[in-house]
């Protein structure tokens, strides 16, 4: 491919056609519509990492359950806004055997997808306290979570993590925890888009500091396990993923089953509130809710005006696949273990040349290959970077738009790199280093 497939000049039209005024600043979903529109045009299939898509099959033992629900009739029927019981009881049995925590089937609740879930936390936690503004992010992060809450009027503060890791994050934290301002605080482990992981003295440091200054932790499991440095995959036995609830009861964790699931399309995913937050009162509730109890009001006030339920049918679907897990009739990390070898070939391709890993420590080890790495090219702000490989077939995201202070790098998904384009992106890399030597 020595000729280029889109102008600059031709890019831009299509982006202002589209109503995107800057490329760099542009959405996820944005980005996906202007890369349609651009290989519907120029008829090159784009090496697309634009958007963290699962690229691989459900487990059968999902969709068997799934269709045999909406046999038995499931459809007709309004699902109970706290969860199906089969859920509820394989999510706690789960929660024991993977985190090594005990959480109430009573705590752990269906939401659609991990995004109404986060929508939930917010809604709700950020109402505990009339004195409280809202949301502490640590950074980066995933760019919808703060589109929730400027949607819900929340206040929000943020930082990037990359320079305060291990002890350092205690003074950082802390500086904002003082103020009184905060009512919760979100990350995700492993992060995205940087895929540093926290270690337990963070979560450590985390937890102790959410209990001192009473604030909520949201933690975000959306990849789960897939630090594959430590393999959690045996239930009942360390390593655990690790998390934040170890050290406070101030918790709600996050189970998606998109991405370690491969169950994106069903919308399913877990809300899991800590026993002591489930049944805690905040008076300042009633300003909203007609109960002042955070798990009465999360379930009967936020979820109920949400969606009023999650589908019986991926309840079920996803018990299943819990169920599996739990009893070891079902390893669910040996088929996303192909999202880190991608990463790592993918990596090699970008760093062969000329690119380099922006996020590349955990601190002192390397950082894991997994399902996002972010890169840089020396000259090239991220903004012009991802115009600039979007002339290539190639797309991406701005670090910009995740609350990263680093303003040179793009986020790289690997899940809908197919293995057979991986010499294409090798092709297309070679090419461009050619034309920036």
């Amino acid at each position: 491919m020595e000729k280029l497939p889109f102008s600059k000049e031709s890019l831009y039209q299509q982006a202002v056609e589209l109503g995107i005024q800057n490329i760099g600043k542009a959405s996820i979903r944005e980005i996906v519509v202007l890369v349609n529109r651009i290989e519907k045009m120029s008829g090159l299939p784009y090496i697309r990492m634009e958007m963290g898509v699962p690229g691989l099959k459900p487990p059968d033992i999902a969709l068997e359950t799934e269709i045999n629900a909406l046999k038995q009739g499931v459809a007709s029927i309004y699902p109970a806004i706290e969860g199906v019981p089969e859920l509820k009881k394989e999510t706690s049995r789960f929660i024991k055997l993977f985190l090594d925590i005990d959480i109430d089937p009573a705590g752990c609740i269906p939401t659609c997808g991990s995004m109404q879930g986060a929508f939930a936390c917010f809604l709700t936690a950020n109402r505990t306290n009339r004195n409280k503004e809202g949301t502490l992010f640590i950074d980066p992060g995933f760019p919808v979570h703060k589109q929730q809450v400027r949607v819900l009027g929340h206040n929000y503060y943020s930082f990037d993590i990359y320079d305060f890791r291990g002890k350092r994050l205690k003074e950082k934290l802390k500086s904002y925890l003082k103020t009184g301002k905060i009512s919760s605080i979100l990350y995700s482990n492993p992060n995205n888009p940087s895929w540093i992981c926290f270690t337990k003295e963070e979560l450590e440091i985390i937890g102790t500091l959410a209990t001192q200054y009473d604030v909520i932790v949201l933690e975000d499991l959306a990849y789960f396990g897939m630090d594959f440095r430590n393999d959690i995959s045996t239930p009942g036995k360390p390593p655990f993923q690790p998390t934040v609830a170890k050290y406070t009861d101030n918790y709600i964790i996050l189970i998606s089953s998109s991405k370690v699931f491969s169950y994106a399309g069903q919308r399913t995913a877990i809300m899991a509130i800590s026993d002591a937050l489930f049944s805690r009162r905040y008076p300042d509730l009633k300003r909203f809710f007609t109960s002042d109890v955070l798990g009465h009001s999360i379930i009967y006030g936020t979820l109920y005006a949400l969606s009023a339920g999650t589908a019986h049918s991926s309840q079920l679907a996803v018990a299943a696949m819990l169920k599996a897990a739990s009893d070891g009739d079902y390893n669910f990390i040996i088929p996303i273990r192909e999202y880190g070898e991608r990463a790592r070939k993918m990596k090699k391709s970008f760093t062969d040349n000329g690119f380099r890993i922006v996020y590349d420590t955990d601190i002192d080890v390397p950082v894991a290959d997994g399902f996002y790495f972010t890169i840089s090219y020396e000259g090239f702000s991220g903004n012009a970077l991802l115009e600039e490989l979007m002339m290539y077939g190639i797309s991406a995201i701005t670090l910009d738009i995740t609350g990263s202070t680093r303003s040179e790098g793009l986020r790289a998904c690997v899940s809908q790199v197919r293995n057979d384009q991986l010499p294409v992106l090798e092709e297309r890399l070679r090419l461009f280093r050619k034309h920036h030597l």
